[in-house]
């Protein structure tokens, strides 16, 4: 494990670290891994579509495989991917970086809604990207709500192997929605900033199936809490959105027979995440869990320039 992350102190506190998670700080040129990536369109079962932008390694030796799973209403081109991509193409990995329905540009590709419990389309798309290149390694890590997509994914290897997986890295993870959907509410800043971008995506979804969806009084709702029990009455299976919430929280023993080298990240001042949701994990030998007193939500970042810190776990697990 890196030394612990001591971030200098004008941007140490909980705001500039959660901030600048999602700044274009070293996002920007050039873009080699951007330059190399093409769109691709998976089908992890059925009817489901699902977009991702794939960046094949073309320098020298490949050392792998990284897919990318980006937080809740992110994109494949949230920074923290971009930034996190381009360190891994840099590094000689071909970088698959997955948006999950209706996230990025992709309202139309499915008719129905994005729901957190949709592990088995993401774990098929899993399963899908590593096969690309099926005799390398094959790495996955996620932030936020990718995080937690991504300890649902390394459980669900217990009785659906991943062969080349070799290790798993989640970011800010989410463990119990309910607690962090009222952490947001609780955070006016927080709120404004995610309410924003889920009316933006529902009324993109609703123009592209009006004959399916009307969110009008929905976005009226002052709080992500409200919204969220009102869509899930509307248009789910689940009776509420405490029962939705368990669909896809990760609590207790959930990650106790995970058996894929895997790595937990998370920060003592994280504004969406408390840290005592990690107090009662029951963890496998094959579970590493660090816990740094700085970093916010999805921060970890060391300076101005954006390099993050996580970078260095990176660095160690993936033997860069």
């Amino acid at each position: 494990m890196p030394v612990d992350f001591n971030p200098p102190f004008y941007i140490r506190s909980t705001v500039a670290q959660t901030l600048l998670a999602s700044s274009k700080l070293g996002s920007s040129g050039p873009y080699p891994m951007q330059q190399a990536a093409r769109e691709v369109i998976l089908r992890p079962f059925g009817e489901v579509r699902l977009q991702g932008f794939y960046s094949p390694q073309s320098r020298g030796s490949i050392r792998g495989v990284a897919m990318l799973l980006h937080g809740w209403e992110g994109s494949a081109n949230s920074a923290y991917v971009l930034r996190t991509g381009e360190f891994l193409y840099e590094h000689g990995f071909s970088v698959f970086r997955l948006n999950y329905r209706d996230h990025g540009d992709t309202h139309a590709l499915n008719p129905g809604l994005f729901y957190a419990v949709l592990l088995d389309e993401v774990f098929g798309a899993v399963q899908q990207v590593a096969q690309y290149e099926q005799e390398l390694p094959f790495y996955l890590a996620g932030f936020s709500m990718g995080g937690n997509f991504a300890l649902r994914v390394a459980r669900k290897c217990v009785d659906h192997p991943i062969a080349s997986l070799r290790h798993v890295l989640s970011v800010s993870p989410v463990l119990d929605p309910a607690r962090s959907t009222q952490a947001i509410d609780q955070t006016p800043l927080l709120r404004a900033y995610f309410r924003r971008k889920w009316a933006r995506s529902l009324r993109r979804k609703q123009a592209c199936f009006p004959s399916l969806y009307k969110f009008e009084d929905i976005l009226q709702l002052a709080t992500l809490s409200e919204m969220t029990e009102a869509l899930i009455r509307r248009y789910s299976d689940y009776a509420t959105s405490a029962d939705y919430f368990r669909g896809y929280a990760v609590l207790g023993d959930a990650l106790a027979n995970v058996n894929v080298p895997l790595t937990i990240l998370t920060a003592q001042d994280d504004p969406i995440i408390p840290v005592q949701d990690f107090s009662n994990l029951k963890l496998s030998p094959s579970t590493e869990l660090s816990i740094q007193c700085y970093g916010g939500h999805n921060g970890f970042l060391e300076s101005l320039a954006g390099k993050a810190w996580y970078e260095r776990l990176i660095a160690e697990q993936w033997r860069i």
